[in-house]
């Protein structure tokens, strides 16, 4: 059992991270679209200035807490897909740059250059999570011993000689990437005001349609590509709590914005993406990287775990250290809510 609640905390840091960090990757892909002046750039700057490194924490703490209960997931996944978090990590340190030296200098090319790296390397990040999460969903060649190669791609393909990216893995990023700009636009129409509100609105509320009809496309073609979704689901029916707390979200979203209800629009965006996130979590379980190769060479929450007593004195530990985070957190919003300046 011990493994299982390390299970659904390595989950719930997943969704928290992309919750958070979520919004100002969203702001970061709409904001070459909707801000039009550099006054409205700004606000969109400020509006992410004093929370985005610390909502990327979370990706740190996600990451060490599945090293530490699944080392064995840890080593595979950092193994075969060593290309793919190259590609993050210089992406996530080219997006911190862009918000940092971006008003360093006042110059006709120095800020729409980093403007582009930001928007670029934004949707560049949410088009690889998404690819990453299609990868877990479908599976990877696993080896007897645990361990996978797979190239960036080879014949798109999500059946046999796989690679990074093939159809099935390209439609969760761009899942992703749609699910994430509409995420950042409700933070940008929470936190702003005027035209540049107004437009985020508009923008918005047309993204809201692609995503619709994107959830319903991952949703019919995920099944056949990996069995154990539906097997889950039938085995335990309890588990479509999870895609209709996405459906209530996705509806939220809709509603609430044209009401001009924006809090709410934007806390039935966060709604959405955890229940996504969580309905791709129950449908793998009990896998933690499923093999598409043979199932018997696949990494479960038995077999990746680490030892049982280790899992039982880190929980002593982690509890209070995610309940220091989650306080610096709550503090840091609460400390700059509100709408930002221009």
């Amino acid at each position: 059992m011990i493994e299982i609640a390390w299970f659904c905390l390595v989950a719930i840091m997943i969704a928290g991270y992309v919750v958070l960090d979520g919004f100002d990757l969203g702001a970061g892909i709409i904001h070459l679209f909707v801000a039009r002046t550099e006054r409205e750039r700004q606000q969109v700057m400020h509006s992410i200035g004093p929370v985005w490194d610390g909502n990327e924490v979370w990706l740190l703490a996600g990451g060490g807490t599945l090293y530490f209960a699944f080392p064995a997931l840890y080593s595979a996944a950092f193994s075969g897909f060593y290309l793919a978090l190259m590609m993050v990590l210089w992406l996530l340190i080219l997006r911190g740059i862009s918000i940092e030296v971006r008003s360093h200098i006042e110059n006709a090319i120095w800020k729409p250059f980093w403007d582009l790296i930001f928007g670029g390397s934004s949707a560049l990040l949410a088009l690889l999570y998404g690819a990453a999460l299609g990868n877990v969903v479908r599976g990877v060649p696993l080896d007897s011993d645990g361990f996978f190669f797979i190239p960036l791609w080879t014949n798109l393909q999500p059946f046999r000689d796989v690679g990074i990216v093939d159809w099935y893995t390209l439609l969760i990023g761009a899942a992703a990437f749609l699910a994430l700009a509409i995420h950042g636009c409700f933070w940008v129409v929470l936190k702003t005001t005027g035209e540049l509100q107004k437009r985020s609105r508009r923008f918005g509320s047309r993204l809201w349609w692609m995503v619709l009809a994107f959830t319903a496309i991952i949703t019919a073609v995920s099944f056949p590509i990996q069995p154990n979704i539906a097997k889950e689901f039938a085995d335990h029916p309890w588990g479509y709590v999870f895609p209709l707390l996405a459906l209530a979200g996705l509806a939220g979203m809709r509603v609430w914005s044209e009401r001009a209800r924006d809090m709410a629009a934007f806390l039935s965006s966060c709604l959405y993406l955890v229940g996504m996130l969580t309905s791709a979590t129950f449908g793998v379980f009990p896998y933690v990287l499923p093999s598409s190769s043979s199932p018997e060479t696949a990494l479960t929450v038995t077999n990746a775990a680490a030892p049982e007593y280790g899992l039982y004195v880190g929980l002593a530990w982690w509890i209070p250290g995610m309940a220091l985070a989650a306080l610096y957190s709550v503090f840091v919003y609460r400390r700059f809510a509100g709408k930002v300046a221009g």
